[in-house]
């Protein structure tokens, strides 16, 4: 009847998520999910209300005096600093999401989504490598529970190599050059027209035993006519909701969708490798490219296991977060109520 909760936040680029679990052994009691929660991204007023949200749904009302620890994963936070901008966004949107909720936790932290990613492998261990790719593409090192060195992570205009942005504008830079004549046939150029509504007037045809072909100079320029401006319309970051168009062209045995995704592996794989992997060491991994049916999957963990790393698996950073709220609330001091 008086057992204490902790809780744990998972807050990544697209979502929020908030998991309740028992402080004694981290099962989980209750979950809620809200908007995104990127601490660099979203503006402070909503990324509170967007925790406050997420919270409120995993944390009944009866239990939120409780809680003796809170741990979140933030995307574009990092402890490198104490005053790091997207650390100091989080702590003061956490703060008060909880303060409005009436939650006095003896112990607040932030950590960055990776940390809780790595925390979420089996036992919760403290060293190794991470990987996350997803929307964006970064490595990392992690020592004694802390990102210690990182690798990619660059975001979509400068890197994030092999990520989800950087499938899809490899889908879109392939259609333009087929469109153009510098690049192969690809039914990438029909389904990445088809994406941004472009009549299929101006779509490449089936075409004969080369693949898909425009009919004339003249379909050519206005395929390109009209798709660059569809594009530019778009927040670049639309870009990565096409990779599944690439997948689903490398399952037709698409020559140029089947190379976009081994490069994507290759660049996963190097960034990986600019940390001075070594053999035997624990990675983790995780994001939506390397899910249970992602498309790099099998071809990274392949090229992972030839560098000698131990791979784990994991779907978020929402076990994590609460296995670090547990550990945080071991080394918190007691509150008497």
């Amino acid at each position: 009847m008086n057992q204490d909760f902790v809780v744990g936040l998972d807050a990544g680029g697209t979502r929020t998520r908030a998991v309740l679990a028992y402080a004694r052994d981290g099962r989980p009691r209750g979950a809620g999910a809200a908007g995104p929660g990127n601490a660099l991204t979203v503006p402070v007023p909503q990324l509170t209300d967007h925790l406050a949200e997420a919270v409120a749904e995993a944390v009944p009302e009866g239990l939120r005096g409780r809680v003796v620890a809170v741990a979140g994963g933030f995307a574009g936070a990092s402890r490198t600093a104490d005053d790091e901008p997207g650390r100091l966004n989080a702590h003061s949107a956490l703060t008060s999401a909880l303060r409005r909720l009436g939650i006095a936790a003896a112990s607040v932290e932030v950590y960055s989504d990776i940390e809780a990613a790595f925390a979420s492998a089996p036992g919760a261990p403290a060293n190794g490598l991470a990987l996350v790719a997803g929307t964006g593409a970064v490595a990392a090192r992690i020592t004694d529970r802390r990102c210690t060195a990182t690798a990619g992570g660059d975001g979509w205009l400068l890197g994030d190599d092999g990520s989800g942005f950087w499938i899809g504008r490899e889908a879109v830079r392939s259609a333009l050059r087929m469109a153009d004549g510098r690049g192969g046939s690809t039914v990438l150029a029909a389904l990445v027209g088809r994406a941004f509504a472009l009549p299929d007037d101006v779509l490449p045809g089936g075409g004969g035993p080369e693949g898909p072909a425009f009919t004339s100079r003249a379909q050519r320029e206005a395929y390109r006519m009209r798709l660059l401006p569809a594009v530019m319309a778009q927040p670049p970051i639309r870009l990565a909701g096409l990779a599944p168009l690439v997948s689903e062209a490398a399952r037709g045995a698409d020559a140029v969708g089947s190379a976009i995704l081994r490069e994507a592996a290759d660049q996963l794989t190097e960034t990986v490798r600019a940390l001075g992997c070594r053999p035997g060491e624990r990675l983790v991994a995780t994001g939506g490219l390397l899910g249970a049916d992602g498309p790099l999957t099998v071809a990274v963990h392949r090229r992972l296991e030839e560098l000698g790393l131990e791979v784990d698996r994991v779907t978020d950073g929402c076990g994590g977060a609460v296995a670090l709220a547990c550990l945080e609330r071991e080394l918190a001091p007691r509150v008497v109520r």
